[in-house]
């Protein structure tokens, strides 16, 4: 433990530290603002640290030793080292429900228009690492929001961003979700429309009564797909109708796929520009398992990396693979009996392999699971 830094990551954390210590060593400061310090506060000096993003005041500069790093500010319209998630207000900050134009000049707009100007695969040194500061950020402020939660109880949904609100599984996959977080689950997704939406839907109506429920699908059911203009007007009206201060969950959406936006449903909103990074976190934080529902290529590509995943015990142990609707899985897109022939013939180890059409069972499996490993 040598090693690690300590981070401070609040004006707070750093007036007390300030206060209580004359020599600071390893330490990481992120977007702290030094120019507040106190006077009295000046005599400290700093050894081995890191600052990122920090604003100084002159006398400040003098206290730091060269053995520290600085990463200054760089000028994009976005904050590259970020403390804490985004949520539905700091992604939206700027919308007005019912200007849907107001998007263009609201936050999440503005990085959008400025990502698709600098190009998807920018290759402007300056904008290349402006965005991977920027997503370390998110990483950090990611996992620092999962450690008050049990690696187990941490269950993704995978399914279309195509799907719409009036569809059925909409609904199923909302109710499937409200049941689980209501159960203690942390519910995660990909943080988009479709199933990403219903996602947390669910867990956004988390101790509601399901009239409530019923009413929320009512008002979103007006724009049923993502491209219609009214999609994030719908949905952030039901937002402010139904608040939620006591349950969470995760969406991890990216820019790469801007021209879907985000729910604003999900409590937390870890957003990439970079879609691997994005990808890979959802996989590898799921580990109370992965609940699969009815989508396309996007989603074969999760089923099959979570499976290898799995097969090789990346993370010490298998998660449920746990798949909602037989004959979608069956025939439609007849992924389950593969895997099954596939871990028959040995090409597959240690798969954790369910298919239902139930809520109770999709629940039952995930609990048994959890039980099995407490």
């Amino acid at each position: 433990m040598h090693n690690v830094y300590h981070e401070i990551t609040t004006q707070e954390e750093l007036h007390t530290l300030l206060e209580t210590n004359d020599r600071i060593e390893r330490y990481a400061f992120q977007n702290m603002d030094f120019s507040e310090v106190t006077c009295q506060d000046t005599i400290c000096r700093f050894y081995d640290c890191l600052f990122m993003g920090c604003t100084f005041s002159k006398q400040m500069r003098i206290q730091i030793d060269r053995s520290c790093l600085i990463f200054s500010h760089i000028d994009v319209p976005y904050n590259c080292f970020r403390n804490d998630l985004y949520n539905a207000s700091s992604l939206y900050e700027g919308y007005k429900i019912g200007c849907t134009d107001s998007y263009a000049s609201c936050y999440d707009g503005r990085i959008y228009k400025h990502y698709l100007l600098k190009g998807k695969k920018a290759t402007d040194i300056k904008e290349t690492l402006a965005r991977t500061l920027h997503d370390h950020s998110i990483s950090d402020a990611l996992h620092e929001f999962l450690t008050q939660y049990d690696e187990k109880q941490v269950i993704g949904i995978m399914g279309g961003h195509g799907l719409l609100r009036t569809d059925p599984f909409y609904m199923r996959i909302a109710n499937l979700s409200k049941q689980l977080t209501e159960l203690g689950y942390l519910m995660i997704s990909g943080g988009g429309p479709g199933a990403m939406e219903a996602t947390h839907l669910g867990a956004w109506m988390a101790g509601r009564r399901q009239a409530e429920m019923y009413d929320a699908l009512q008002t979103l059911s007006q724009a049923p797909s993502f491209t219609d203009p009214l999609w994030l007007d719908t949905a952030l009206r039901v937002y402010e109708k139904y608040p939620q201060d006591k349950y969470c969950s995760l969406g991890i959406p990216t820019w790469l796929y801007g021209h879907e936006p985000a729910t604003p449903f999900a409590t937390h909103i870890a957003k990439y520009f970079e879609n691997a990074i994005r990808e890979d976190n959802i996989l590898t934080i799921a580990k109370g398992g992965i609940i699969y529902t009815p989508g396309s290529a996007g989603t074969m590509q999760e089923i099959f990396q979570d499976a290898v995943q799995n097969h090789y015990l990346s993370f010490g142990y298998a998660s449920p693979m746990v798949f909602l609707g037989t004959e979608y899985w069956n025939h439609e897109m007849p992924v389950y009996p593969l895997l099954q022939e596939l871990c028959k013939r040995g090409k597959y180890k240690n798969l954790i392999l369910s298919l239902s059409d139930t809520e109770d069972e999709i629940i039952g499996a995930i609990r048994s699971f959890t039980a099995q490993t407490e």
